[in-house]
């Protein structure tokens, strides 16, 4: 499997399909890159298209040049003034507050990075409860017409991850044949539409209930590859569109990591998806606001106690010059001075 394609706009729309028990069956997606075969009409289903180059034989065949992506992003001393005392309170207190002060920032620098590993995929905005047990009727997690896995407890590693998370089970159709009643498709470049015919006739054949998810992942020709998704109308309540984008993003991502063998990565990209799928998307500026607020609060408690220390420090210097004083200057005032300069007039 060659993987370097890129990914372009969105499709996806207002039809829908019953499933065998009632309810609609639903997904979404995008297409564009290698394949580009113009949009689908109104589906409720999801796909994928792209293209790239530089394929690899063997089980990694992931090329060593990352996506190109179109349209949108996919896509951190003073001392105190007294004594010796109070000068060194002080400068282990400053020393406190500039060592956290820095820990916060590294801290807040690592989780931007690591929120920019994501930030090319959809967020979570909704909380999720998995299906209920019992809602699926277990079969295999996929179905491998061109050979590519090879290490069976690797791929379904990550597909069971989905299913204990989610309650749905997911299972991936690798083919590099879209026939739609026995026709192929033209050029071997399906249209959303017949990929999404094609999936959901997949759907029909295999399953007997509608709490799967069945991901076509279709890929004639090296680097060239579609993906599309259809979800069961019971699934459908945990895989919405929102969901579904998720997971899409992160097959779309990891396509490029070169250092996945095929197995790893379909079972880390439904791995990831899982877990961003069942939780709601924290926003990065929580914590910097948390760290921001906490060492402004710091900072006035600071400049409180240095205010004080301060007070605290010239008290002390009246009440020592006070106690330096000689004896005799004590009980002066202005009243003894004009009573003397008096005395002094009169005896003259």
């Amino acid at each position: 499997m060659g993987r370097g394609g890129g990914r372009g706009g969105g499709f996806g729309g207002g039809g829908s399909r019953g499933g065998g028990f009632g309810g609609q069956r639903g997904g979404g997606g995008r297409m564009g890159g290698g394949f580009n075969s113009g949009r689908g009409g109104g589906n409720n289903s999801g796909g994928l298209f792209g293209g790239g180059s530089n394929h690899r034989s063997g089980n990694n065949r992931r090329p060593r040049m990352g996506p190109v992506f179109f349209g949108g992003s996919f896509g951190r001393r003073r001392y105190s003034p007294g004594g010796g005392g109070r000068g060194g309170c002080g400068g282990i207190f400053t020393a406190v507050i500039f060592m956290f002060i820095i820990f916060s920032l590294f801290t807040n620098f690592d989780n931007f990075l690591g929120n920019d590993k994501s930030s090319n995929v959809t967020s979570s905005t909704v909380e999720r409860e998995p299906l209920p047990a019992g809602s699926v009727d277990e079969s295999d997690y996929y179905t491998d017409e061109l050979n590519w896995i090879g290490n069976h407890t690797q791929m379904v590693d990550g597909l069971q991850y989905f299913y204990n998370e989610t309650g749905v089970q997911p299972h991936v159709y690798i083919t590099d044949d879209i026939s739609i009643e026995g026709e192929p498709t033209v050029e071997g470049k399906p249209t959303s539409e017949e990929m999404e015919a094609f999936a959901k006739n997949k759907y029909d054949e295999r399953f007997t209930d509608e709490a799967h998810l069945l991901l076509v992942f279709y890929e004639p020709i090296p680097d060239s590859y579609a993906m599309h998704y259809v979800t069961g109308s019971q699934a459908r309540s945990v895989i919405d569109t929102e969901a579904g984008d998720i997971l899409l993003d992160y097959l779309d991502r990891n396509y490029s990591n070169t250092s996945f063998s095929d197995e790893e990565y379909f079972s880390q990209s439904f791995k990831d998806a899982a877990d961003r799928i069942m939780e709601v998307t924290t926003s990065p500026w929580i914590p910097v606001f948390i760290i921001l607020g906490s060492l402004a609060i710091l900072f006035l408690v600071y400049k409180w106690w240095k205010s004080r220390q301060l007070s605290k420090k010239r008290e002390a210097e009246r009440t020592e010059e006070m106690l330096n004083r000689p004896i005799e200057t004590f009980g002066t005032s202005e009243a003894d001075e004009l009573a003397k300069k008096y005395d002094d007039d009169h005896t003259n």
